[in-house]
């Protein structure tokens, strides 16, 4: 879940930006020196990149699914025969540079996660090949990785949870709305099991805190 990140006398060297694909052959001298990279997020990066991008597309990649066993700042993810629903965003020329630096360290630096390459099925019908895009992936060896646990509880956990990026709630309602409205075709029980187990947690806590605050604002009779 979220926490704050860790202190800077505490974070680790960034590891090495992946091999990027290479220029197409000959192109002209003065160009841009790499061919465009795509980026794949299936967290927070499906609503705040954090990063200058040419073009974006919903779609997902195979092997994998999305779960809520990460104990870090930003998005979670585990290795699975499925597929997760996400975008993938193009970056070219400087932007491919700035876009690395950054999720170096928004991701593998402070979140522990790994990155790989993987194919891209975007959501257009008229997509023909897969592209072959950078997604950086949670592990059970990732120090963080808190492993599973049933959505009641992670929804009690994430009601409790902030860090430097916002509040776990919002985290978990952002990422359920855009399952739900650009991939209305997709189901990820996991996802809107937590979502419908935090739904129906909020009141009960809410009522918590109002008792509370009543029975603090009543006047205590002395004894004796």
């Amino acid at each position: 879940m979220k926490r704050d990140p860790q202190r800077p006398e505490e974070r680790p060297e960034p590891p090495p930006h992946p091999a990027l694909p290479s220029s197409p052959p000959g192109q002209a001298e003065g160009a841009e020196l790499l061919a465009p990279v795509w980026i794949f997020g299936y967290g927070s990066l499906v609503w705040r990149p954090g990063f200058e991008f040419t073009s974006r597309k919903v779609g997902f990649i195979r092997g994998y699914s999305r779960r809520f066993w990460q104990g870090d700042t930003f998005h979670r993810g585990s290795e699975k025969m499925a597929c997760t629903w996400g975008v993938a965003y193009e970056v070219r020329g400087e932007q491919i540079a700035a876009s690395l630096e950054y999720l170096n360290m928004r991701e593998a630096v402070l979140g522990g996660y790994d990155t790989k390459l993987v194919k891209f099925h975007p959501q257009e019908k008229d997509a023909e090949e897969p592209i072959l895009a950078l997604v950086y992936i949670a592990t059970p060896q990732n120090p963080s990785y808190l492993g599973p646990a049933s959505e009641e509880d992670i929804a009690a956990q994430i009601i409790v949870s902030s860090g430097c990026a916002g509040h776990n709630i919002e985290y978990l309602l952002r990422l359920a709305d855009f399952m739900r409205y650009f991939c209305p075709q997709a189901e990820d029980k996991h996802l809107f099991s937590i979502e419908e187990a935090l739904i129906s947690i909020l009141p009960c806590l809410y009522y918590t805190e109002e008792s509370l605050e009543e029975t603090a604002s009543v006047p205590q009779k002395s004894k004796g």
